[in-house]
């Protein structure tokens, strides 16, 4: 079963389209890794996904349902990071993590392990006491990551997950998608980041003026060229159409 399917996405705020046309899927086991520019209409595909912008016109299943008619047992089934990371500032790193995994649908026990577990996992285990608002970006990066894959969910949304990332910390990461992908879940993530998504993603799509204009081949030699010459060819033709 597709665990995500947006198609024939439409999102407009006046005379832009922030989304216009936009179709892509995941499928389980699947990292797919979506790139583009500023603006491309990543992050508004990704709030759409999750009901946090309404859609124009087009279609969202999630888990093969319908987004209007997703309910708490299909959001239970997801993780997600889109624009900031997860993180009530005001509480502990650990709570934080216990609370997102809580509101997933885990018992208080299994809430408690998967936060020692988590935060073990994400080297945050010496700030565990900490209140969020007291992290370092990356560290809070971190936090976001552990609160949106606490409870084991079938379909992982990350929206540019390596802001703020130290090198370890994108290698700590890289091994979350890796291993969500490898038990079973789907994966996807946006990034400027042409080179990590390359050695991590099985599929790399294309998106430019909320469209999706082509694909790249993951492990690709001189990606950022093939990245930009897509990029200009479909501004150029897309140029041609507006004059004729």
């Amino acid at each position: 079963m597709t665990l995500l399917e947006i198609s024939g996405a439409v999102r407009a705020y006046g005379d832009l389209r922030a989304l216009d046309g936009l179709s892509l899927t995941v499928e389980p086991g699947q990292i797919h890794a979506i790139v583009g520019l500023n603006g491309a209409g990543k992050t508004t595909a990704m709030k759409a996904m999750v009901g946090h912008t309404r859609l124009d016109a087009g279609e969202v299943r999630l888990c093969g349902t319908p987004l209007a008619q997703a309910g708490p047992a299909v959001f239970a089934r997801l993780g997600f990071a889109i624009d900031q990371p997860f993180g009530y500032p005001e509480l502990s790193v650990r709570d934080n993590v216990v609370h997102a995994a809580r509101l997933h649908g885990l018992d208080r026990d299994a809430a408690a392990a998967a936060a020692r577990s988590w935060l073990a996992r994400l080297e945050l285990a010496p700030w565990a006491g900490r209140r969020a608002r007291g992290l370092s970006l990356g560290n809070r990066q971190r936090l976001g990551l552990a609160c949106v894959a606490a409870h084991r969910p079938d379909l992982l949304i990350l929206d540019e997950p390596t802001n703020a990332l130290d090198p370890a910390g994108i290698l700590l990461l890289r091994d979350v998608i890796l291993a969500a992908a490898a038990r079973g879940a789907g994966v996807l993530v946006s990034s400027h980041h042409l080179d990590e998504v390359s050695r991590i993603a099985h599929r790399i799509t294309l998106v430019h003026a909320g469209r999706v204009i082509g694909t790249l081949e993951p492990g690709e030699v001189d990606l950022e060229r093939r990245f930009f010459e897509a990029v200009r060819a479909w501004d150029a033709g897309h140029r041609v159409e507006v004059a004729a």
